[in-house]
């Protein structure tokens, strides 16, 4: 990675970790620009070369990881709901736990499962609004979702392949790679 991409995702990095550490001591509202770029050390060019609000974000440190994940997802397959995509999923929401947990904790969890219906819509590919293959997607997600907030709230006491194996029975989903 070249030079100016480097000191780019530290300026990203520093941003998002003072807006998450803020949010721990007042509510995001009450959080200004000027604030969050003072925690963050950089300059106020360098947040809007980034961002549009502080909103944004949120909704493009979401999107970033997101496309990580989309890199990790087993294209091969012909269902995309196999046993190894749903445990790349809890593994990937383990990894990014505390962020997803603060998101939940604040009041922005809608942010987050808006954006993984969004994703999982885009690879799921065009579907009529009113298709039975849509609200089992978004019954799918939800549920993958709502499982992964307590698992994540309880401390992740389980492993990723037992939250994985009861998630997959629980579907109607083989548990076999």
């Amino acid at each position: 990675m070249d030079k100016r991409k480097e000191a780019n995702m530290r300026v990203k990095n520093s941003i998002t970790k003072a807006l998450f550490h803020l949010m721990h001591e007042k509510s995001f509202s009450d959080i200004s620009i000027s604030e969050l770029i003072r925690v963050a050390g950089v300059a106020r060019v360098s947040f809007y070369r980034n961002y549009d609000s502080k909103e944004d974000v949120l909704v493009t440190l979401i999107e970033d990881v997101l496309e990580q994940f989309r890199d990790t997802i087993d294209w091969s397959k012909t269902d995309y709901y196999t046993y190894g995509n749903i445990y790349r999923s809890f593994e990937y929401l383990e990894k990014y736990g505390d962020f997803v947990l603060d998101l939940y904790r604040f009041g922005y969890a809608s942010i987050l499962l808006g954006k993984l219906n969004q994703f999982h819509e885009d690879i799921a590919g065009i579907m009529p609004n009113n298709s039975i293959e849509k609200y089992q997607l978004y019954m799918y997600m939800g549920a993958l979702f709502n499982t992964a907030i307590m698992w994540l709230q309880n401390g992740t006491k389980e492993d990723v392949g037992d939250i994985t194996r009861m998630f997959c029975e629980m579907c109607g989903i083989s548990c076999m790679e």
